[in-house]
């Protein structure tokens, strides 16, 4: 009898303490600063189990991107279908996209997914320079994306391609416009900005969320690292608010503890201090 109680409560204690599971729909670096492996990185960092959906395989390292192969819209749909099915998804968060049909892929896969909170990153241009949105394709991420999520996480460059605002539009101006497209929720970050201020926007309050800049850090998987964890929070039942604010000092430390001797352009960033532990083990 007492065996049978305790193997009732140790399946009770087992269910209460599930990890809540998160979705990365994104690019795969294959220089693991960004995409998909900085995703990973920020959901356990964050205490979630991180699940994947490849949009596109990137030939990439700390210098450039050369070359982007996109998988077929089918096999996206079946990587979201897959960890539906069996795992269950806590929240998402979309990272590169690249082109129109990639796009309408994602969107497919999003209604396999009813009611789960939803994070877009509008990745457009890499850290070294590359192009990594088809001008074409930013009418479908308007039009078929925005209407759908719960946090859009642009910098001040994607926000102003997203709002077609022009180079002096002010970033609250630009932040409302973006929300018009859409999103419950707007976090325009402040990489871009002279101060390294998010300006969150619900359709109703607009916050600054400040933060520091870390000029001798490494900034690479910033924004993936900031998006990713921000969906990790939704994951773990934060408000989007709330979240935002824990995504953007995870996101901030990671790029002070940035490996700047890692490879020989923009460093990628380290949610884990790497080098801390490294100089420890010296």
């Amino acid at each position: 009898m007492v065996s049978d109680l305790c193997s009732v409560g140790m399946a009770q204690h087992e269910s209460d303490l599930r990890v809540p599971c998160a979705l990365s729909i994104a690019g795969s670096d294959s220089g693991g600063g960004a995409g998909i492996q900085a995703d990973l990185k920020a959901f356990a960092r964050c205490g979630v189990h991180g699940m994947t959906a490849i949009t596109a395989i990137t030939a990439q390292n700390t210098v450039e991107v050369r070359a982007v192969y996109p998988l077929p819209p089918d096999a996206i749909v079946a990587q979201i279908a897959a960890v539906a099915d069996d795992i269950g998804v806590d929240a998402v968060k979309i990272g590169m996209l690249g082109n129109t049909q990639t796009i309408e892929a994602v969107a497919e896969g999003l209604d396999l997914l009813p009611g789960v909170p939803v994070v877009l990153d509008p990745v457009m241009v890499a850290e070294s320079g590359a192009t990594l949105l088809e001008e074409s394709a930013q009418v479908a991420l308007r039009e078929q994306l925005l209407p759908r999520v719960t946090v859009v996480t642009p910098n001040l460059l994607e926000a102003r391609v997203l709002a077609r605002a022009h180079d002096d539009t002010p970033p609250e101006e630009i932040a409302r416009a973006v929300h018009a497209l859409g999103p419950q929720n707007v976090v325009v970050t402040g990489g871009h900005r002279d101060e390294a201020i998010d300006l969150f926007f619900d359709g109703r309050e607009l916050v600054e969320i400040p933060g520091e800049r870390y000029p001798d850090g490494a900034a690479h998987g910033s924004g993936c690292t900031h998006s990713s964890a921000l969906a990790a929070h939704l994951a773990l039942g934060f408000e989007p608010l709330e979240a935002a604010q824990r995504a953007k000092v995870i996101a901030a430390e990671a790029v002070a503890a940035g490996m700047r001797s890692v490879g020989a352009g923009a460093g990628p960033v380290d949610v884990f201090d790497l080098t801390a532990r490294a100089a420890v083990r010296g």
